[in-house]
């Protein structure tokens, strides 16, 4: 068949014309929708959700019966907002999705990226639950005149009393690097109220410290008490340092270690391998991805052993884990946590969190799955042994 093309003109523009009016009527409605549909969400959130017109007709009947005859205020504002939202989370009963208020997803923050704003002080508690700082060396509260022992009464508008929070004093002082904070103290003898005005500086927060062993100071201590996005320099820096007094093994202390951010995680095994595998993970109907050692670590010769307990978790898994799955360096220790999850931290309008389990990861070299037994060790220690005895074991073994 062959096809002619029309020189008639008129027939192709009409259709033009009209297809264009289709399409445009077309996104009017689909904008239409998307307004009222946002519109409807928010009417049914903000009125219906405590009515039986809602999705929830048995609470919003409890929420009434409550609401008329309790003898007891129920909570209002965040308190019961707050409460309506870990319920929710007790229906999911997953262990590690969880909701975080605004100061400690403030100070959590804060502890991953490896700084954050603030003045430079520490806040110490007495027995009677009174906060008193002490301002570091050339830091800015010391700068602005805060002295060793003075004692926190405000910060702001926040009224500080024994019964405020630690992580909420914390939260309220640090803040955007550059922005100013007023506090008031009271000063010994008398303790009458002094207002200082602090412009926050960026504090560093390190996750990984070090020292010669006492025992052999042959032997580096590599301290890494939180995976967050600084810790592969650090832990370089640490070993150079080391290297510097002396060091020619090195003990990873990752103890106590609960875990952080998967991607640093990856990043400190990289340090200390040369090739192959160090964890696969996938989310919920995607693929699983693989990450790998592209290149030799620049730690990847140095004598190492790791020193694992039962609080080495997450993230810290993952490191200790790349390190087992390819027989790198001896584990010394007890049988670390065993979560092989992965959480997404979606952040809040309010300044709260909500931590969401969305993925599984595992290490391909381990036999048995570190959810189930978590990390076993290759030079057990008793676990009611006394903790210098681990780092006798972990210094033993690193030196034969």
């Amino acid at each position: 068949m062959q096809l002619q093309h029309s020189t008639n003109k008129t027939p192709r523009r009409n259709i033009q014309t009209i297809m264009v009016v289709l399409f445009v009527l077309l996104q009017f409605l689909v904008v239409t929708a998307a307004f009222l549909g946002g519109y409807l969400v928010r009417e049914w959130n903000s009125a219906d959700l405590l009515t039986s017109k809602g999705g929830f007709p048995v609470f919003a009947e409890a929420y009434q019966l409550l609401k008329d005859n309790a003898v007891f205020d129920l909570p209002a504002g965040k308190a019961l907002e707050y409460g309506m939202i870990r319920g929710l989370l007790t229906a999911v009963n997953e262990p590690y999705t969880i909701f975080v208020e605004p100061p400690q997803h403030e100070l959590q923050s804060d502890q991953l990226q490896g700084k954050y704003g603030g003045i430079g002080v520490r806040v110490e508690r007495d027995a009677e639950d009174l906060n008193y700082l002490y301002p570091f060396p050339d830091s800015p509260a010391a700068k602005a005149g805060v002295k060793d022992g003075d004692r926190l009464l405000a910060v702001e508008i926040l009224s500080i009393s024994p019964q405020t929070p630690e992580q909420e004093i914390h939260a309220a002082i640090r803040g955007p690097v550059g922005e100013a904070v007023k506090i008031t103290v009271g000063r010994a003898p008398d303790y009458e109220p002094v207002e200082i005005i602090i412009k926050r500086a960026e504090v560093a927060l390190p996750s990984t410290t070090w020292n010669l062993a006492p025992e052999d100071r042959r032997v580096g201590m590599v301290h890494i008490h939180v995976i967050a996005g600084t810790t592969p320099d650090e832990v370089t820096k640490a070993v150079s340092e080391l290297q510097k007094l002396g060091a020619e093994g090195f003990v990873i202390d990752v103890r106590n270690n609960g875990g952080g951010l998967v991607e640093a995680g990856v990043n400190t095994a990289r340090l200390f391998l040369k090739s192959g595998t160090v964890i696969e993970q996938q989310y919920r109907g995607q693929s699983v991805k693989t990450f790998t050692v592209d290149k030799p670590g620049p730690l990847a010769d140095l004598p190492i052993v790791v020193l694992v307990n039962r609080g080495t978790a997450s993230a810290a898994e993952i490191f200790a884990g790349a390190i087992k799955g390819q027989a790198r360096a001896p584990i010394v220790g007890t049988h670390t946590f065993g979560k092989d999850t992965i959480q997404l931290v979606f952040s809040l309008s309010d300044g709260s969190s909500l931590h969401v389990t969305s993925a599984h990861w595992w290490v391909p070299g381990l036999q048995s799955k570190i959810g189930r037994v978590g990390i076993q060790p290759d030079v057990a220690v008793d676990e009611k042994a006394d903790e210098n005895l681990a780092v006798q074991k972990a210094i033993e073994t690193v030196l034969k």
